[in-house]
Parts: structure tokens; sequence; C-alpha cells
């Protein structure tokens, strides 16, 4: 799959998400095999950008080509602007979010509200892709309720506006995140249009990976919500997209190396206080899978030092090992 001047391989990308795909976790999902991740929705007003917020959201140093920052908003000229000024901080591919459904987003006009305005639309993409030098790519849903699923109108906006990739999430505004998603106005917006198109939306597991690209002929999938605590989640579909074999779960000191990595790097980036606390909703990812997991996470939620959430978060994961041991003894 081609963004521009990029090749994504695997064809598998980090969907963007707020408050989750910050720089620690896009690093680590790059290493389990994502071939491109979306930073977290940033904002297009410029009286926030120098907020300790937008700076660590901002901050691409060490982070793996190409770097791709999304970006929201409502106006063309101030979406314009904020497009140039992430391309000055890093960004190598700007996104647009139209796919949010979230109220206090929609509310102002942005996210998944901008399909109701088609025109709008039209000169939001035309003005971000005039401003900058690097690949402007777009997110959408299939429309705003089911009664109007302009999705393939949208996405003919897109490519005649010159947007280099557009993926769809298999859902209307008004769904947000219930029901199941649908796919084939996701088929029906690939058929109609040349540049790539990522299919979005219930894509958890391999199986399930291989049906969407099959059923949409989609170029790429774009994974959210099934990457939280399940970041080698990339590596397995990839595996089984190149391969037709699963790859064998990751053991529990695989999964411990990975956590304790990920919650060390969460406490050097924010600062150890903001750091312990944002660890604390990535254990309850990585915790759901194992219903005894409620008791650790009970315990290492209250603790109040990174030392002290690595201590604790190691040694359970060395007594759960310690334990399968005896069991299959």
């Amino acid at each position: 799959m081609q963004i521009g001047p990029y090749t994504i391989e695997p064809k598998l990308v980090l969907a963007p998400m707020a408050g989750v795909t910050d720089k620690p976790f896009r690093m680590l999902c790059k290493r389990m095999g994502a071939g491109l991740c979306v930073s977290e929705m940033t904002t297009a007003d410029p009286r926030l950008w120098n907020t300790r917020k937008s700076l660590q959201r901002m901050d691409h140093a060490d982070e793996p080509a190409p770097i791709s920052v999304q970006i929201a908003g409502t106006d063309p000229a101030i979406l314009a602007e904020a497009a140039r000024h992430n391309v000055e901080h890093g960004a190598q591919i700007i996104d647009i979010n139209m796919g949010c459904p979230a109220k206090k987003v929609c509310n102002v006009w942005a996210g998944s509200a901008l399909m109701r305005d088609e025109a709008l639309v039209a000169r939001i993409l035309s003005a971000v892709v005039a401003a900058v030098a690097v690949p402007v790519t777009l997110k959408i849903r299939t429309g705003w309720d089911r009664e109007h699923r302009n999705g393939p109108a949208i996405a003919r906006i897109a490519e005649d506006c010159g947007i280099a990739a557009l993926a769809v999430h298999g859902r209307t505004r008004a769904e947000q995140y219930t029901g199941a998603a649908e796919y084939d106005t996701v088929a029906t917006i690939k058929q109609s249009l040349r540049i790539p198109v990522l299919a979005n939306g219930d894509i958890g597991t391999p199986e399930q990976a291989k049906f969407v690209l099959d059923y949409t002929k989609a170029d790429g999938l774009l994974i959210g919500r099934a990457a939280q605590g399940r970041p080698w989640i990339f590596r397995e579909i990839g595996h089984y997209l190149a391969t037709g074999e699963y790859l064998p779960e990751p053991t529990l000191p695989e999964i411990r190396d990975i956590l304790l990595g990920h919650l060390a790097h969460l406490h050097a980036f924010y600062g150890e206080e903001s750091g312990v606390r944002i660890a604390r909703k990535h254990l309850g990812w990585y915790a759901k899978d194992r219903p005894e997991n409620r008791a650790f996470l009970a315990v290492v939620n209250r603790a109040e030092t990174a030392a002290e959430q690595l201590c604790l978060t190691r040694n359970y994961f060395d007594a759960l090992g310690i334990g399968e041991m005896r069991a299959a003894a």
C-alpha cells in the first residue's frame, strides 16, 4: 500500500484514538508489526499549540517514519495552518479527522459532523492539501446515520481534492461504536476510487482481518480498539495474512516484558506522576482477558510511584508464570 512516497508494509495501520495513541503506544505498536501508526487527534486551534498536552502530542523525536499526525477542526484556513505547523514539527503525513463520533467534537461541527456539509468538506480538503507538500489522508464514517450514508459521495470529493488515502469506519456517526460494523459501504467506496482505501471497524482477529480485506477489496486495514492491551495483534494479523498460519500467543514472560517496557516509556515521556496515572488505563486493557487479573488491578492501581507500579506488575506476572509451570507439572 502506497501513501504518497511511503510504502506501508504490512498494510496494517494503528487507528488514531484520543488518549490512547500517544508516542509510547505508537512506538510499541510499530515494534509489534504495525506498518503505520497515526497520532491521537491534535487540535487545529493555534491558541492551544503551546500547552503541555499539545507539545507532547507534537513530540516525534526518535519516532520511526513515516510520522502521521491527525488534525481536527472546522475552519479550512485554520486547518491548513495546523497542517503546516505539524509538518514543521515532524509530520510526514497529515490525517484529517471526519470520523470521530464524540459529542464534544461533533457539537462544535468537527469530526464526523462535517459529513453533513459536503461543500465544507471540499473546502477543508482542498485547503489542507494545498497547504502542505506531504500526503494528506482522511478518515470518515459511512455517513451521518442510516438514512444518510453519504460516505461514497464524501469519498469522491476526497479523491477529487487530492487526498492520498481514505480510511472508512464501517458505522455511521449515529451508531457510535454500537452494533456490528458493516462493510458493504466500504466495498462500494473502494470500487469507485483509485486512491488506497483502508477498512476500519471490528477488526480484532486474523480471521476477521482476512474476511474484511477479501470482502471489501480494501488496500489496508485500520485497527483501533482491538490493539488496546494487545499491541501484538499487528504481528499476529500480519503473519496470518502473509502465510495463512497462526502465530502462537505471546508467553507470560513476553507479555510481562512488553508491558514493563510500555510502562517505563510512559513514565519517562509524561513524568512520574502523570505517567503512573496514564499507565493505569493501559494496565486495565492488558488485564481484561484474564478474570484473575481483577485482583491485580485492585492492587497495582493504588501504586503512586513508577517504581512501585513496575515492581507490582513484574511480581504479578512472575507469580502467574510460576503458577502455570506448577499446573503443567
